[in-house]
């Protein structure tokens, strides 16, 4: 996927901007300068073409306060990453010796830079605009980015500079990727490389060792497949480094690629709060989902521990439980295989297509025999059921009165779906439409 990044001189409307395009109110406002240290990553759509979008915080440079040396350094890093850079200026302010700078440097990274002067609030203030074009940038848009205004034409400009071809494709976009996440240090490089059957990636006993995700053309033993190795993914407190972000950010867009998702936990830790956290954006993704647990050897066991291991597994992650959970050790090369035949079996369910007559077949007598609960007085019927054509397991039910189904009779039909039809593994969303 395509990557914008958001940049200029503090205070100039970065992250009202970002959290216009993103959808959501996530990065925090003020109009204290300097708010922003962090960057901050979503997703925009616009006329159908998806991109991610990085914020960063305010540039500045010859200061004494650390923070704004080490978001100047963000800033270079991210004009660096992003295929499309946003330069943001304010016209109340005019062109100042930071907005030099950076028009300077980004000038000279040769990245497509997009231009747009904010807090253009109402007619007059158009005229401020025009001093922008001597940053030597090409078109300037005018923007509010408070009360949205221009932005239709921002986003069309934006759009109009993405790569056509999406640049994290693979050359074999046929074939399915699994890719292994988890937090620093629970093997995901040891078990790539034992897959594969050679010291592809570089392992050591040291978080972060991998920066980039790397994706490796796997086939043997009747498997074919993408395998991606990603960075460890730390909570958002505990990321330092600038180099970091953009490891953990890669990983991020790795998900988003993946066909299953190998989560790999920590056998002593168990699934803690970032583990959670990843499950949760795998969830949010709709991807297929493996859970690998590893450092079985380190565990003292007795005949019932792997049975209450996944049970008390199956309880933090309810109600998406219904998944493969495999225990491993990946130094003594212990049920590795398994690995590989469970992500292989979660995508031939994720896959999946069956036909109409099928699911109606299987399905209407179960409605039959628990029917919703009526509403008011009012009896709702299901009349069908069909899977829409998307790339994880959706269907559509058409009935009468859609909006009176309650969350636990999705629960019902989910659960009656997965009982009628192999699911394990995938995420299964359940559509209500007017008949």
């Amino acid at each position: 996927m395509s990557l914008l990044a958001i940049v200029g001189r503090p205070n100039v409307g970065k992250s009202t901007l970002f959290n216009r395009l993103v959808g959501m109110r996530q990065a925090i406002v003020d109009e204290t300068a300097g708010v922003t240290r962090d960057r901050h990553y979503g997703r925009c759509e616009w006329c159908g073409t998806e991109f991610s979008v990085v914020d960063t915080g305010g540039y500045t440079s010859n200061s004494d306060d650390i923070f704004e040396e080490e978001i100047r350094k963000q800033v270079v890093l991210a004009i660096e990453e992003a295929h499309v850079v946003l330069f943001m200026v304010e016209a109340g302010t005019g062109i100042t010796d930071y907005d030099e700078e950076i028009a300077d440097i980004l000038r000279r990274s040769g990245k497509p830079v997009v231009l747009a002067v904010n807090k253009i609030d109402s007619g007059e203030k158009m005229y401020d605009a025009f001093q922008f074009y001597s940053l030597g940038l090409g078109e300037v848009y005018s923007i509010s980015a408070a009360n949205g205004g221009g932005t239709g034409d921002l986003l069309d400009a934006i759009v109009k500079e993405l790569p056509a071809e999406d640049p994290d494709k693979d050359e074999r976009p046929d074939l399915p990727h699994f890719t292994i996440v988890g937090k620093p240090n629970v093997g995901k490089s040891s078990l790539t490389n034992a897959l594969l059957g050679k010291e592809r990636n570089i392992v050591t006993p040291i978080a972060g060792t991998t920066r980039d995700s790397i994706a490796t053309l796997y086939n043997k033993f009747g498997h074919e497949f993408m395998l991606v190795d990603t960075a460890g993914m730390r909570k958002k407190t505990k990321v330092h480094e600038d180099l970091e972000f953009y490891s953990v950010m890669r990983s991020i867009r790795a998900i988003e690629h993946s066909d299953v998702c190998i989560l790999m936990i920590d056998a002593q830790s168990g699934i803690e709060s970032q583990d959670m956290a990843i499950f949760n954006l795998i969830q949010r993704n709709k991807k297929g989902c493996v859970i690998v647990v590893n450092k079985w050897d380190t565990i003292e066991k007795d005949s019932n521990t792997m049975k209450e291991y996944t049970q008390a597994i199956k309880e933090r992650l309810a109600p998406f439980n219904d998944l493969p959970i495999i225990f491993t050790s990946v130094i003594n090369k212990q049920r590795i295989m398994d690995v590989l035949d469970a992500a292989a079996h979660v995508y031939e369910n994720y896959s999946r297509k069956i036909p109409t007559s099928k699911i109606n077949e299987e399905m209407l007598p179960e409605i039959e025999n628990y029917p919703p609960p009526a509403w008011k007085g009012k009896y709702i019927k299901i009349k069908y059921i069909t899977q829409l054509p998307t790339r994880s397991p959706s269907f559509a039910f058409f009935c009468n009165l859609p909006q009176y189904i309650r969350e636990p009779y999705r629960r019902f039909l989910e659960n009656k779906l997965r009982s009628k039809f192999d699911f394990l593994g995938c995420p299964v969303h359940i559509f209500l439409r007017q008949k």
